[in-house]
């Protein structure tokens, strides 16, 4: 995976998501907009065929499609996620993600804050 930093493109407000990393022949591309201890926020653009394997992560993600489709395999069941979709993904289950055609997604990671006490 590449970070985007490197297209030169700075992230000016408003700006349209999924013009914000560009697809590369071959790869996966990600650009992280946000980090912080409350969470993130990256973008990913997959080519065709590309594919990020099973792992296991502490925190909620919610992954929204930005362009085209991808299938995503969270705890053992499939799910293919088109654009304007979302799905969220527990935290500490496998997940899985493939590229059937080129798809973007935006994944934010929830972290849950320790000093809640509601």
């Amino acid at each position: 995976m590449s970070d985007g930093k490197a297209q030169g493109k700075e992230l000016e407000a408003p700006a349209p998501l999924g013009s914000l990393v560009d697809y590369q022949e071959g790869s996966v591309v990600s650009r992280t907009l946000v980090k912080n201890r409350s969470g993130s926020v990256t973008l990913f653009a997959f080519d065709r065929g590309q594919a990020i394997s099973e792992h296991t992560v502490p925190y909620e993600a919610l992954v929204m499609v930005l362009d085209g489709s991808g299938e995503f395999t969270v705890g053992g069941k499939k799910h293919v996620v088109t654009t304007g979709s979302v799905l969220l993904m527990p935290a500490s289950v496998p997940h899985a993600v493939t590229a059937p055609s080129r798809f973007k997604m935006a994944l934010t990671m929830l972290k849950e804050d320790s000093g809640d006490r509601s």
